[in-house]
Formats: C-alpha cells, structure tokens, sequence
C-alpha cells in the first residue's frame, strides 16, 4: 500500500529550538549528503540522513516523523558543500510545524541557486586558485607539503561554510532565501568573471606549450666561410612576439571548441592531447633531430 503525505501535521504546536549541538551534528552529517546518490532522487538519501536527527527532536508524534521523512525523502540535488544553507532554512519551516507543501516549496526553491554559486565558488575560484600556487610549489619546489597544504585550507573553507551556513540559515529561517536570490546573479557572475581569470593565467603558466625548432638563416655562407657562427631563426620567438603563450591559447579553444561543438569528453580531449604530444615528440627527437637538418630541408 502506498503512503499518502498529508498537507499538515498531526501536532501543529510550534516544537523548540534546536541546540548548537544538534544543528553540528547535522552539518557534519552532510558531508554524507551523496553517499546514496542515484538517478532517480538524486541526493535524496544523504539529505534525509543529515537532517534525520533534527526532524526527530522537532517532531515527537510518530505520525508527523513520518510523514515529515516521507516528503524531505524526495527529489533533491544542490551544491554538496552549501547543502546546510537549505537544511537550516527546512528545519527552522519543520520547527514551526509550517504546512508540508510549504515546505517542499521552500526546499526546491532554496536548492535550485546554489548550484550556480556553489560552482563559481569552489570549482571556477577556490579549486583553481588554490591548485594553482600549491601546483607550483610542487613542481618547481619539489614540495612534499603542497598536496597536503591543498586539502587542509580546502577542507577548512569547506567546513566552515557548512557549520557557518547551517547555524545562519537556521536563525534567519525563510529570510535567508531572500538574501539568497536577490545577490545569487551578481555574485555567481562575479566569482564566474574571477574563476574564469584564473583559469586562463593558470592556462598560460603550466599549459605553455613552445615550439623548440629553430631555422637556419646563414647555413650556405657558413659552410662558404663568409660567416663564422650561424643564426638561427627561432620560431617561438616569433610567436611570442605576435602573442606571447599563442600556442596554449590555441590549443585552449579548439579543446573548448570540441567539448561544447563536438560533444567531447574530458577523457577523449586528454587521449587526443596524449597521442598529438607523442606524435610531435616522435617528429622532434627522431625525424628531425638536428636543427641544421632542418635548414638544409627548408631550402
């Protein structure tokens, strides 16, 4: 037999604030938000997980614990990481035993924004600026702490995201979805603009592919004897001067060209990479090993 949600509470009495300790509990149990995640609920699971403890101190009537764990049982998808900004907002709804399809209202309309922030928060910003400086002490400091110094200061944004959203969200209630979409644009196209910066400057510094072939200028008139030393004509100096790190840029965009066009994955585009830079070592180091060869070749 299939269970019918009520439209309200059995017991409508207002229940009491929650403890400090409880809402932690439940920011700590977020981190669980996508244990059971599927396609058909997403993120239902972990969410009714995390906030299980404070829907059975709010709720002491068996009844109304079900009917509350039936309807926060359904779909649900947000940001891992800014998951308790929704959940303080639903148990301070489930607090005040407001009606249940109020709240289902309240957590879809709460969960939808933070997908946009959450991403231009932690992946186009945090992740990209903060892999960037530690990728660089690892590869030309030959750091053993810098993976280490990447996930200490990750975990700790992250964490007291959780905590501080949990507790603020909670005290602000419904009010907080208000600050939330009257800034969400602004600020998703703000940290966007920074993320994607960041993007490109890590693009030219650790992408920054060069040619190392270099042309003979003078190689007749030094076998004549009329010069001493030869010239060289070097072709990533003629890049740069054109744009400097042209060759990453290119590269760059026909790899965005072929994810958003072509449909390509992450993992095609890094095969593609792989066999293009085998390809071009090969031509390099075995066909053309010898820059005077090449002179010669060229005319």
């Amino acid at each position: 037999m299939e269970y019918r949600i009520p439209d309200s509470y059995v017991d409508t009495t207002p229940a009491e604030e929650l403890d400090k300790a409880t809402l932690n509990k439940m920011a700590m149990r977020s981190c669980n938000l996508q244990g059971s995640f599927n396609y058909e609920r997403m993120q239902a699971g972990g969410w009714l997980y995390s906030i299980l403890p404070g829907l059975e101190k709010i709720h002491t009537n068996k009844e109304d614990l079900a009917a509350s764990m039936a309807h926060n049982l359904e779909f649900f998808n947000t940001h891992p990481f800014l998951v308790t900004f929704v959940m303080g907002i639903v148990l301070r709804l489930e607090q005040n035993k407001v009606d249940i399809p109020t709240i289902r209202a309240i957590r879809v309309a709460a969960m939808g924004p933070l997908g946009g922030i959450g991403d231009a928060i932690f992946w186009f910003t945090l992740v990209p600026i903060l892999a960037g400086i530690t990728a660089n002490m690892a590869i030309y400091q030959n750091s053993l702490a810098a993976p280490i110094i990447f996930l200490v200061i990750f975990n700790i944004v992250q964490f007291a995201i959780r905590f501080g959203l949990m507790n603020w969200s909670y005290q602000l209630g419904t009010d907080a979805i208000d600050l939330l979409t009257a800034n969400a644009k602004e600020f998703t196209r703000a940290a966007s603009i920074l993320g994607v910066m960041v993007v490109g400057a890590l693009t030219s510094n650790y992408g920054a592919t060069s040619i190392g072939l270099k042309i003979p200028q003078n190689l007749n008139e030094v076998e004549a004897g009329l010069a001493e030393e030869i010239v060289y004509v070097d072709i990533q100096g003629l890049l740069d001067g054109i744009l400097p790190n042209l060759i990453p840029l290119v590269m760059t965009l026909l790899l965005y060209r072929a994810m958003t066009k072509k449909k390509w994955s992450n993992t095609k585009c890094v095969f593609v990479l792989l066999i293009f830079a085998l390809v071009v070592a090969l031509i390099g180091n075995f066909l053309i090993p010898d820059p005077e060869i090449w002179g010669k070749i060229w005319g």
